[in-house]
């Protein structure tokens, strides 16, 4: 009979990142049989994905475009992983900051300019995106709540308050019964590239907050916490490090990042605020592959991030030149987390079979 043990490696040489090369392209290949089973001819189909999304300019330009979300909910989610906080609620911090920054923009974009409004914008949606980060915070360390199952719940909410509101109180009068708000102000609007999507304001908030965290992680106090609490709750409290206090900074980062995506999509795409599923297009839960995908490095998802919005890109294109339902996507980018998971459980663990 043989017997499996499972051992941690000392350290990971070069040579086993081979797995997690090889667990990308098998990712690619799983996805691509879903198109077999479709009758669509895999090379074809992977060939329209990447061709869509960087194979001309305007694929170019919808890339960048849909980078900045992902990239932003991503950065925070290294922060909260690299705790081991497992926040799973990108999504709906998203969709708060989104709607913090909605009343500031209906409030004050008639009467006030763009100098005061869109600091103001971005600063409430990181508020609301780190309140709702601070929830399942709170939950897990004072009441032991898991924080996977609160910050899922937390999604729903978002998702259902962004509805009530759109249909309800915050229904405008200008989008005959659309459920909509009024249009933001010019001066609550983020200027673009011009003849693209990319709102370059949020691009270079996203590109430096990157930046920043990498050195806050590895070069600053708080960082180094936020790590040890991850690794050793128990240590770090027997070391006098405050939990709940380091807990809470790290969702109020995490949660306040994923926020600012939220104004990006209001303020510099639709210009409204609309249904959920409008505001976000699975970016808070595409993020979580990116920041696996990227190792937990923030300067690597900004990269990482580039590619998988081409992936949300060419879905599109998919779903316009083949008929396949948007979540096909969804079913390419679960794919390639799951083996990119294996390949990095094979770079950090050791299996060994022997005779019993």
């Amino acid at each position: 009979m043989m017997n499996f043990k499972v051992e941690k490696r000392v350290e990971t040489s070069r040579f086993l990142y081979i797995f997690y090369i090889g667990a990308l392209i098998l990712g690619m290949l799983a996805a691509s049989l879903f198109f077999s089973v479709r009758g669509i001819n895999p090379l074809f189909a992977l060939s329209k994905i990447f061709m869509g999304a960087f194979g001309s300019a305007l694929g170019i330009r919808e890339t960048i475009a849909k980078s900045i979300p992902l990239m932003l909910c991503a950065t925070g989610l290294i922060i909260a992983f690299r705790g081991k906080f497992w926040n799973i609620g990108a999504e709906g911090q998203l969709l708060i900051g989104a709607m913090f920054a909605t009343w500031i923009g209906l409030r004050f974009g008639a009467s006030h300019g763009p100098l005061f409004v869109i600091p103001l914008m971005f600063l409430s949606g990181f508020a609301g995106g780190a309140l709702w980060g601070i929830i399942p915070a709170v939950l897990k360390v004072k009441f032991g709540v898991n924080e996977v199952i609160a910050t899922i719940m937390l999604n729903y909410i978002a998702s259902n308050l962004i509805q009530y509101l759109v249909y309800g109180p915050w229904k405008g009068k200008t989008h005959y019964g659309f459920p909509y708000t009024d249009d933001f102000a010019p001066s609550a609007r983020l200027p673009l590239i011009p003849g693209t999507r990319i709102h370059y304001y949020t691009l270079i908030i996203a590109i430096l907050l990157a930046i920043a965290t990498y050195f806050f992680i590895n070069r600053v106090k708080y960082g180094y916490e936020i790590k040890v609490t991850g690794e050793n709750p128990e240590a770090a409290r027997y070391s006098g490090m405050n939990f709940l206090k380091i807990t809470i900074i790290t969702l109020i980062l995490s949660g306040g990042f994923a926020g600012i995506a939220g104004v990006g999509e209001v303020a510099g795409i639709h210009f409204h605020l609309t249904y959920p599923d409008q505001i976000s297009a699975g970016y808070g839960f595409t993020a979580i592959i990116i920041a696996w995908l990227s190792r937990l490095n923030p300067l690597l998802a900004i990269f990482v991030s580039f590619f998988f919005g081409g992936i949300l890109v060419g879905g599109d294109v998919i779903q316009t030149s083949f008929g396949l339902p948007a979540a096909t996507i969804n079913i390419f980018n679960s794919l390639i987390l799951i083996f990119v998971l294996m390949g990095t459980f094979f770079m950090e663990y050791r299996v060994s079979f022997a005779k019993e």
